[in-house]
């Protein structure tokens, strides 16, 4: 824990562990340096605008390629990432605002489904993204015609490698 950090509730400060220990005698420890989330994962930053009149929040795991499609951003390159956030929390996008988030690469087995139907398969697929970014622009998505940006280099690493 960093100098002059009060420890969270319920943790001894000298100890750094849970006062309250879990059933069977065992406590919670809390390492001291900070946890880098979506470590080695493929990065990308996009310009997102709202473009309708209501605000729009996505979660941090939302497929961010299939979020409202009155955001306005390069969904070719949005695709197969989610926002780079701690789990739980949200990026709010009041209409009008206009600002750059940064999304990070699913890792895993890489299939989504749900969502807002768009992929509903496998993301190294590239029959699967042609035939989700058909139903993005048929759907009324917006950018959804920009072109695959994937083509243009705009990602830090391979969205398609191991992650």
């Amino acid at each position: 824990m960093a100098a002059g950090t009060p420890p969270a509730p319920g943790i001894d400060a000298s100890t750094n562990e849970s006062e309250t220990p879990m059933s069977g005698g065992a406590a919670y420890l809390y390492g001291e340096d900070p946890v880098e989330i979506n470590a080695g994962r493929a990065k990308a930053r996009v310009v997102v605008s709202n473009t309708g009149d209501r605000a729009v929040q996505v979660g941090s795991h939302y497929h961010f390629f299939e979020a409202n499609r009155a955001l306005e951003f390069d969904r070719a390159l949005a695709y197969g990432m989610h926002l780079d956030l701690p789990a739980g929390t949200a990026a709010r996008f009041e209409p009008g605002d206009t600002r750059e988030v940064e999304l990070c690469a699913y890792a895993g087995h890489r299939r989504l489904v749900g969502f807002s139907g768009l992929v509903d398969g496998g993301l190294g697929s590239a029959d699967t993204r042609a035939r989700a970014l058909r139903r993005a622009q048929q759907r009324g998505f917006k950018d959804a015609t920009r072109g695959d940006s994937a083509d243009r280099g705009d990602r830090d690493d391979d969205p398609e490698g191991d992650h």
